[in-house]
């Protein structure tokens, strides 16, 4: 049983790298200076960066727009706004 499952590992190994050979030859390298294009009709726009804040409490960075402020200072959660 043994010598099967090694033959046929063998045989995966040997299947395999011959794949990977023949992609490197069936397939041209892209020209310089042309990366992968993008798909028709897709926005390439990204969104803005939001500005990061730390919770006064547990240091955890978190997004400004969801932001708890009390006190006069800016928490990730209602949890860690009411601790005192």
């Amino acid at each position: 049983m043994t010598r099967i499952l090694f033959w046929l590992a063998l045989a995966f190994l040997v299947l395999m790298a011959i794949r990977s050979k023949l992609k490197g030859v069936l397939r041209p390298p892209p020209q310089s200076g042309q990366g992968p294009r993008p798909a028709p009709g897709r926005a390439q726009q990204l969104p803005d960066p939001e500005s990061m804040l730390c919770c006064a409490h547990c240091g955890v960075y978190y997004p400004a727009s969801e932001t708890v402020q009390a006190r006069g200072r800016d928490y990730c959660s209602h949890a860690h706004a009411t601790l005192p």
